[in-house]
């Protein structure tokens, strides 16, 4: 028996990838023997949200309660020193294995009402391996009686093959970031990352830049896709890629984890809207009884 639940493993040429029973979580992703993310040890409990799913809402919500659907909702604090609610309740939750094969696992979670989320959603994310690398989508449906609210995000790792990210570089195709108070909440402004030391349009080094930041107003290519990327000082690249869905992306270097895994790897988190989303309305995405949401991102060693 191990802390993360039955481990899935699925393959596609010379990738490999497990993702875990407990919180449909992506333990690892190999690339030629090489680490695309840094995940965990099949006997470990993750740290730092490693690898793991953010839904019914990414990032933080403040304490205070909050209402939709004349229901109400009362977070409970899990970060005490900011008295936030962080990166959602279905993390520490077995996933049923909807279906799998070589390359391809679906993973299923019927959220029932709780007192931080008061109404009852369906998750489904499959995660899939093939020539464009690792591509994740995620399909929500509400199957409750009232409209609901949600958000959602990921937490990957992106790997760096030196033992820190000092020298790597990093590219975020991002024009402005979402300012924050001390707790880390919105403050309510949407500023631009033209002049700070935080834009990284262009790709520069992350030496020195310690980063926790919500960016947003995401430049994308012709097919709708915004990417960040990774760059060690090795000459290694990983990409991750997000759709349109994805409007916001947590950039986090690590600085604040556990001895040993600071500033190791850089968090890039696809999200679909900003922190506090589901007190504030801003972005959350609102599915009517039956009705369903879909949205994808891909990660790959370039």
């Amino acid at each position: 028996m191990l802390p993360s639940g039955e481990q899935i493993a699925i393959a596609h040429g010379d990738q490999r990838a497990v993702v875990t029973e407990v919180g449909a979580t992506l333990r690892t992703y190999v690339k030629g023997g090489v680490s695309v993310i840094e995940g965990f040890a099949a006997e470990e409990v993750p740290t730092g949200a490693r690898g793991q799913i953010l839904y019914p809402w990414p990032n933080r919500i403040g304490d205070a309660q909050w209402s939709f659907s004349d229901r109400i909702a009362q977070p409970t604090v899990n970060d005490a020193h900011q008295a936030t609610s962080i990166h959602g309740l279905v993390r520490w939750r077995p996933f049923h294995v909807e279906s799998v094969n070589q390359n391809r696992c679906v993973m299923g979670l019927l959220l029932h009402p709780t007192p931080d989320y008061p109404f009852l959603s369906e998750i489904v994310v499959a995660y899939h391996l093939g020539s464009l690398g690792l591509t994740v989508t995620t399909t929500v449906t509400n199957r409750d009686d009232v409209p609901i609210p949600f958000g959602v995000g990921f937490h990957p790792y992106l790997a760096v093959t030196t033992p820190t990210i000092e020298g790597a570089e990093l590219e975020v195709p991002a024009q402005a970031y979402v300012d924050v108070n001390e707790r880390q909440l919105p403050t309510g402004e949407i500023l631009p990352v033209t002049g700070q030391a935080l834009d990284f349009t262009k790709r520069k080094s992350i030496s020195g830049h310690e980063l926790d930041v919500t960016y947003t107003e995401l430049i994308r290519d012709d097919s709708g896709l915004a990417s960040v990327v990774v760059t060690d000082s090795t000459g290694g690249e990983v990409e991750l890629s997000m759709d349109r869905n994805f409007a916001y992306v947590q950039v986090f270097t690590g600085d604040t984890l556990e001895r040993g895994r600071r500033r190791t790897a850089v968090a890039v988190e696809p999200m679909t809207c900003p922190p506090d989303a589901l007190r504030s309305g801003k972005d959350v995405i609102v599915l009517e009884p039956g009705q369903h949401w879909a949205g994808s991102w891909r990660l790959r060693r370039k």
